[in-house]
């Protein structure tokens, strides 16, 4: 599968905003450098009028190239950072030198083409989250798992029994690999570009998603979770905090906890 990279010159502010924004309209991976923000997107979901759109009235443009199938990891791998949240979690990539600090919990990842980079912040603060929780015997639901972090890690804290589900084909597969380099084989990993045939319950669910897709499934959400289950979620720009506020509240769902990270922000929900 050949993908296509998008090159917008823009400032730090306005490619926070478009991440938040392209991440929505199917693309799949970011990297921020000074001035820039190149955005990839699989060549058969590439969509030049949606893209314009969302270039357009902030006056920014762009160049186009096309990355074959064989250069693709070497790309996404040469842009994939280590993610360390204080000595309780470090996730590195094989081709990354151990961490020197001793931690908790070590995660090693082949990102491939699956979600890992570009969104550091909202991994971070997903897993700061999850750092105050007990998760031990607990249900998991990983929806949008990507690489298959933090379904990992939750198997790593304990969880009896944790299910995860992405819409990309490539995603499950590479969280799987992943799943069994981490000795979290049993993870329950699955393609659904849904929620509605998933029945639960679960003790706690997991969404670092787009805000796009955690409005539209809240109600799915809050349906999957038992009484005084959690609901972790990420993605979410500093600007789009009261939109998920309301349609949180509508569910019955109370935020107890909330971090900030580079404009990102990260929720933790509770079932009232």
């Amino acid at each position: 599968m050949s993908h296509i990279a998008i090159t917008i010159h823009c400032t730090s502010a306005e490619a926070d905003v478009l991440i938040a924004q392209l991440s929505a309209a199917a693309y799949e991976g970011f990297e921020e450098k000074t001035g820039q923000l190149i955005a990839y997107i699989p060549v058969a979901d590439f969509d030049q009028a949606a893209l314009e759109a969302i270039l357009q009235p902030a006056g920014l443009t762009y160049a186009k190239e096309e990355i074959q199938q064989e250069n693709w990891n070497a790309v996404w791998e040469s842009n994939f950072e280590p993610v360390l949240v204080g000595d309780f979690c470090g996730i590195r990539a094989g081709f990354h030198p151990p961490f020197e600090q001793r931690l908790t919990h070590e995660i090693v990842i082949t990102p491939k083409m699956s979600f890992g980079t570009g969104h550091h912040a909202t991994t971070f603060s997903m897993i700061r989250l999850m750092q105050q929780l007990d998760l031990s015997g607990k249900k998991v639901f990983d929806f949008g798992t990507g690489t298959g972090i933090l379904a990992i890690l939750a198997q790593k804290m304990g969880a009896g029994h944790t299910d995860a589900i992405d819409i990309d084909e490539w995603a499950v597969e590479n969280s799987k690999e992943n799943a069994a380099e981490n000795q979290a084989a049993d993870i329950r990993i699955w393609q659904a570009d849904s929620l509605k045939d998933i029945s639960g319950p679960y003790d706690v669910i997991l969404a670092n998603i787009n805000r796009n897709i955690l409005l539209q499934y809240m109600a799915d959400m809050h349906r999957l979770l038992v009484p005084g289950g959690y609901l972790l979620l990420s993605g979410i720009m500093t600007q789009d905090e009261a939109a998920i506020l309301e349609s949180a509240s509508l569910q019955g769902l109370v935020r107890l906890e909330q971090v900030e990270k580079d404009n990102w922000l990260a929720m933790k929900l509770i079932v009232n």
